[in-house]
């Protein structure tokens, strides 16, 4: 279901509507670098696998551009960590 993972470039967020309700990562975008600062998950929705849908499909779509990862945001950070299959968009880090 990433499909329904949308990049609204203007508020530098991937966004993720479930039962009416936004759920949302907010990041910043660095020559080839993505850095995501925060990801949001309304209560009703908590628990039930909707950060990690939308984690995924905002990771799919870094991919697909060629981007790199600085996970700021604590739950992007884990679940890079829980998934291998995406640490190879983990970024260098900086001196």
């Amino acid at each position: 279901m990433t499909e329904d993972v949308r990049d609204n470039t203007a508020a530098h967020r991937f966004e993720l509507v479930v039962d009416r309700h936004l759920s949302f990562s907010d990041y910043t975008l660095d020559g080839d670098i993505i850095t995501f600062t925060h990801t949001i998950v309304p209560p009703a929705l908590e628990g039930h696998g909707v950060a990690s849908r939308l984690i995924s499909g905002a990771l799919a779509q870094v991919r697909a551009r060629g981007l790199k990862v600085r996970p700021v945001c604590t739950f992007v950070k884990a679940y890079i960590e829980r998934h291998p299959e995406w640490q190879d968009l983990l970024a260098e880090p900086t001196a």
